[in-house]
């Protein structure tokens, strides 16, 4: 039979209607927009797009460094992968649960722009450490006493990265987008104020034009986030803001380990040996002193500071208790007896 002869075939009784599709499911399609902002800042998303392979690599030598910077460096890109290597599943898993929730159009291709540039970021800690220390964040033999204390805080921090990861995967059909975005929104103002920092401060070309380029990506998640929570945090509940308060105290506790330092007991998150901290400072003197950029210990509370009255500043205009953080003299809601360890979302 000719294509032509073809026809419809219309049942007596009519068309029999499809089952119904049992939610939560990524069916059926739709592309409905509600917030054009944030179509145009993926637009915008795509028109930055940049390739860490093209970095002038070539510029980090490992002969340019003594082996205690070299160490130090290493030791400064595994924790921030501890953070920054979690973002592309963060957001990849966020990006199925925003198409399985059926969000609009816009948000679901947000998600995926930040997924991509998360890939990105962890790049740039993968090929650093390549580059410096092979084998790095754990992959070698510690042969001093520098050597393996680094080596052992790497593996406390990735024990406690786990830890964080059980904890979001639960979270992620647990909570509301509001709470969820501004749990992201911490992270993001956070890493915005980090590689601001730190791209004015390094001494060397391959991390100035690195921590550049994060940095406009972080801005722009942070743009993204602060759209979103327009749209999410008018009528909020009062237990929903309680929540949302609980969380801004556990993304500082979080986030303080790459931003300053981690907070002794605060929120009972972080599970680390009585060194550490002693020999995380050591290690990042060392960073310090190959001229990465890390800020001093007065610098980075300052930061951090600031960081948190910005936060403040958004959070109170909707009528959301900040948290006390009295590490950083701030004033708040007392509610670090509140935090569950496993509860605790951020992203960075």
């Amino acid at each position: 039979m000719a294509d032509n002869d073809e026809s419809l075939v219309i049942p007596d009784g009519g068309f029999w209607p499809a089952p119904e599709i049992p939610q939560p499911n990524i069916y059926p399609m739709e592309w409905r927009v509600e917030t054009e902002k944030l179509a145009a800042i993926y637009e915008k998303s795509k028109a930055a797009a940049w390739n860490p392979a093209g970095l002038p690599w070539d510029g980090l030598r490992g002969e340019d460094f003594t082996a205690e910077q070299r160490l130090g460096i290493m030791y400064w890109f595994s924790v921030l992968a501890n953070f920054d290597a979690s973002g592309p599943a963060v957001f990849a898993r966020a990006t199925i649960h925003a198409f399985e929730q059926h969000e609009e159009d816009p948000v679901r291709k947000c998600f995926f722009s930040i997924t991509r540039d998360e890939m990105n970021h962890e790049e740039c800690c993968q090929r650093t450490i390549a580059r410096l220390w092979p084998g790095g964040p754990l992959d070698w033999e510690p042969r001093t006493d520098l050597e393996r204390a680094a080596h052992n805080n790497i593996g406390w921090l990735y024990h406690n990265g786990g830890r964080y990861w059980n904890g979001y995967t639960k979270a992620v059909g647990k909570y509301s987008l509001a709470v969820l975005f501004t749990s992201f929104m911490m992270g993001e103002m956070a890493a915005s104020t980090l590689f601001r920092g730190m791209a004015s401060a390094t001494l060397h070309p391959v991390f100035a034009e690195m921590f550049q380029r994060i940095g406009r990506d972080e801005s722009r998640h942070l743009q993204i986030c602060m759209t979103i929570l327009d749209t999410q945090w008018p009528g909020l509940t009062d237990e929903v803001k309680g929540l949302i308060t609980r969380q801004l105290r556990a993304g500082f506790v979080f986030l303080s380990m790459i931003l300053w330092e981690p907070p002794g007991g605060a929120g009972g998150f972080w599970e680390l040996p009585p060194y550490f901290l002693a020999n995380h400072r050591v290690l990042m003197g060392h960073a310090r002193d190959a001229g990465l950029g890390v800020l001093s210990y007065a610098e980075q509370a300052e930061n951090w500071r600031v960081a948190m009255a910005r936060v403040r500043a958004i959070v109170t205009r909707w009528g959301i208790d900040f948290p006390a953080i009295p590490e950083l003299d701030i004033d708040g809601v007392d509610v670090a007896d509140d935090i569950n360890p496993e509860d605790i979302i951020p992203v960075f």
